[in-house]
């Protein structure tokens, strides 16, 4: 059976990914200076201007405004001229603490009060389910259509910062679509990528150099034949970008941050949330356990959901389809995992280290699939299969 899977990805200039950014930004320096603080931060931006707004309780002392331009200016809006710079942004701050409801649940949980096991301690943020995916289409175990769209976002931002292409600006995305034979990835048949440029090169140089700089270099030949189909900047002009050409928003991008919509996806948003909140460290929990079943052999496909109640520390339910492609029973595949995974809040950052995790490094090209990550890391195998 033939059939077709596109997926997008986006650079760090795209205005939502900025909002992302900062949010985790400032995540990072509280988190590095207060290990136990909770953070809850939310940005918007548009033309001259960032907001910032949300709940954060911490003992450290920080500018939020020095972190918001530098962010602002690493990712490369540094022309005073166009509408955003980090230099000439308004920086409306409007912060509050974290809910002493919330707190509450958070900081005792419902399992605590009983038992007294300090890895009851923690409960979760909030109500809401997170899912895991992993599958052998890739060597990264996530699907083709989304690396080669992340791929080609991470290349076009490279050419542009080395300066090979200097007319290049921040702002920019790609779209992948790829084909299926038989469920398996057999060709690209549309390639879509857009970047943000200088109003003085001419459009037929701009497709020229990224199809040979960027495309040709990232795409993998056997993939592209005659009749794959590639557009470069399709409207022949996107000079005004980023924040000026559109506005921004933290956690709307989530389907870009996950699996390109391969799997589904629970709702939450990641970034500006620190690792109580679980429907950001139990979805890297899920991306982990889903990876490990996967380099198990024991699917060629797994997608795991968990969900969660505020205020208790075990989730609610576990559940894990593996679309046929199981090697062994699901259901013994299900009884493995609760042995070999502790899936409390408290658990989940102790495993994966997330309170020393550097979140702004996952604010761009997705949150999975990339070296240097805790939930990237293969290591229960063994266990898995001694559990079986």
């Amino acid at each position: 059976m033939k059939r077709f899977f596109s997926s997008e990805s986006v650079t760090s200039g795209h205005p939502d990914k900025v909002a992302d950014q900062i949010a985790d930004a400032i995540l990072d320096e509280i988190l590095f200076n207060d290990k136990q603080a909770r953070v809850a931060c939310e940005v918007a931006l548009t033309t001259k201007t960032v907001l910032i707004m949300g709940e954060i309780t911490t003992s450290h002392k920080f500018d939020v405004e020095e972190i918001v331009r530098q962010t602002i200016k690493d990712i490369g809006y540094t022309d005073s001229a166009s509408g955003f710079s980090y230099d000439n942004v308004e920086v409306i701050i409007r912060l509050d603490i974290q809910s002493a409801d919330i707190a509450k649940g958070v900081n005792d949980s419902l399992e605590y009060r009983s038992s007294n096991d300090s890895l009851d301690l923690l409960g979760a943020g909030d109500q809401g389910m997170v899912f895991g995916y992993a599958c052998k289409e890739t060597a990264e175990l996530m699907p083709a259509a989304l690396v080669y769209a992340h791929a080609l976002t991470k290349k076009l931002e490279l050419v542009r910062k080395s300066g090979e292409l200097a007319y290049i600006l921040p702002d920019g995305k790609s779209q992948v679509t790829v084909q299926y034979y038989e469920d398996e990835p057999v060709r690209i048949d549309t390639i879509v990528l857009s970047c943000q440029h200088k109003p003085e090169v001419s459009i037929e140089t701009l497709r020229a150099e990224v199809k040979q700089k960027v495309i040709d270099t990232v795409i993998p030949t056997h993939l592209i034949d005659s009749k794959t189909h590639i557009y470069i900047n399709p409207t022949g002009r996107f000079v005004i970008g980023g924040p000026e050409g559109d506005s921004g928003l933290t956690g709307r991008k989530i389907i870009v941050d996950t699996y390109g919509g391969y799997a589904r996806h629970g709702g939450g948003a990641f970034s500006g949330k620190d690792p109580t909140k679980v429907d950001r460290s139990a979805a890297y929990y899920a991306r982990y356990v889903a990876k490990n079943i996967v380099k198990a052999n024991l699917c060629d496909k797994c997608e795991i959901q968990i969900a969660y109640a505020i205020g208790k520390a075990n989730p609610v339910s576990i559940d894990i389809e593996t679309f046929g492609t199981e090697r062994v029973d699901e259901d013994n595949i299900k009884m493995a995992v609760k042995k070999v995974f502790d899936f409390r809040p408290k658990a989940i950052i102790n495993t994966l280290d997330l309170a020393n995790a550097c979140y702004l490094d996952t604010a761009s090209n997705g949150h999975f699939g990339k070296r240097g990550f805790s939930w990237e890391i293969v290591d229960k195998v063994e266990a898995l299969l001694k559990a079986l």
